[in-house]
């Protein structure tokens, strides 16, 4: 390879990572429905918060199949996964307002599940390739577009509920066809499919697993720890606000604000981790997450709920590049390990959290978890050590 093409290969190629953080963007506006229509939901079908958790984990089964799509993935027109799955989700989602049973909401939350798995497992990879050798920087601007929709997506089904009802909320589906519309426009031209498939992933899966199997401990670890914390608020913070006197709106917009200062946080987190290392950034996280969310119970200020955004929502992009910086030559099946990891580990957690919080209350809960998101931290010093590219030298 001569010296030109090794430039172009280490280019940051700011237009195809910004087309890629709108298609999260898109899609995953749509996947914020859920957490501020809980309240809602659970008065209409009467669902206790076990029953509520399971609804999200019903949207994570799909994540088990994760490898399997990774591989897929490399198959197939990958790009056409990032364009298609906005309208999916959306018709998915904008269905749920409709649903007159537990077994209705199962149903249209799976299919959302399979499209957000269609849509997560791949679209890293591209954004690798788009990055150059700023992949820190590259997935910072793919996690805000996701971060993004997290904040808008409570506004904008809050706001529907509140123009027409929970069962109207099926006139915002036409956003989501518009998008993958949209991104059919944008993406067509893009010839990502070639990029990736220039380094086309062969090799024996299990000799992988074997290789980076403390590695994928470490990153277990540290999801574990840290998704109790933050499935608490994700998705029980709407239910914990309303259920101490709040009203709808006042939990969806606290929720947004969480949201918002996620995406700042996970915008400046890739960066600052390409200049001090993966490790030090994710110790940091930790700690300030720790730290707001013990003081954000104490005290219930929404400018400590800013602040926990900030830290809470880092970790993502951080450990995505951290997975993209291993010396593998599957990255595609790494990081469909990783959205395996992640989504395996937090349905579990989402689980336990409702089971817990119809026992000793929410607020207890939401105690125990700071307790147990102190964990993150030895987990975070241990990623180098199972990961040395993941630092600077």
């Amino acid at each position: 390879m001569d010296g030109k093409s090794l430039k172009k290969n280490k280019e940051f190629k700011k237009p195809e990572v910004i087309v890629l953080s709108v298609a999260h963007l898109a899609h995953d506006t749509f996947s914020a429905f859920l957490a501020p229509l809980l309240p809602l939901l659970i008065d209409k079908l009467g669902m206790s918060l076990s029953m509520s958790a399971f609804l999200d984990i019903i949207r994570r089964i799909p994540a088990l199949f994760n490898p399997l799509l990774g591989l897929l993935a490399e198959k197939t027109g990958i790009k056409y996964f990032v364009i298609l799955t906005p309208a999916i989700t959306a018709i998915s989602m904008g269905l749920i307002g409709l649903a007159n049973s537990f077994a209705v909401l199962f149903i249209l939350l799976f299919v959302a599940g399979i499209s957000a798995a269609l849509f997560h497992v791949p679209s890293p990879v591209i954004v690798k390739e788009a990055s150059g050798d700023k992949v820190g920087t590259g997935m910072s601007f793919f996690m805000v577009g996701g971060e993004l929709a997290r904040t808008l997506g409570p506004l904008l089904v809050i706001s529907a509920v509140s123009l027409w009802s929970l069962e109207e909320i099926y006139r915002l589906i036409p956003l989501g066809l518009i998008a993958s519309l949209v991104l059919y426009i944008k993406l067509k031209n893009l010839d990502v499919d070639r990029q990736v498939q220039k380094t086309k992933e062969k090799g024996d899966t299990r000799k992988l697993l074997r290789r980076y199997w403390p590695f994928f401990t470490v990153i277990a670890g540290f999801i574990c720890f840290q998704a109790a914390m933050k499935s608490a608020l994700t998705l029980f913070l709407p239910v914990y606000l309303t259920d101490q006197g709040a009203s709808l709106w006042f939990a969806g917009a606290s929720l947004s604000v969480l949201q918002f200062f996620g995406v700042i946080g996970t915008f400046c987190a890739g960066s600052i981790s390409d200049k001090i290392g993966r490790k030090n950034t994710l110790v940091i996280s930790s700690i300030g997450s720790v730290a707001a969310m013990a003081l954000f119970i104490l005290t219930q200020n929404i400018i400590l709920l800013s602040i926990l955004g900030l830290f809470l929502f880092a970790s993502g992009p951080v450990l995505m590049a951290s997975i993209q910086d291993t010396d593998s030559n599957m990255p595609t099946f790494m990081n469909s390990m990783y959205m395996f990891i992640n989504f395996g580990v937090g349905s579990v957690l989402v689980f336990v959290l409702g089971f817990v919080g119809d026992w000793i209350g929410l607020e207890r809960t939401y105690e125990l978890c700071v307790l147990f998101a102190l964990g993150t931290i030895p987990m975070a010093f241990l990623l180098t050590r199972f990961n040395r590219a993941t630092e600077p030298e």
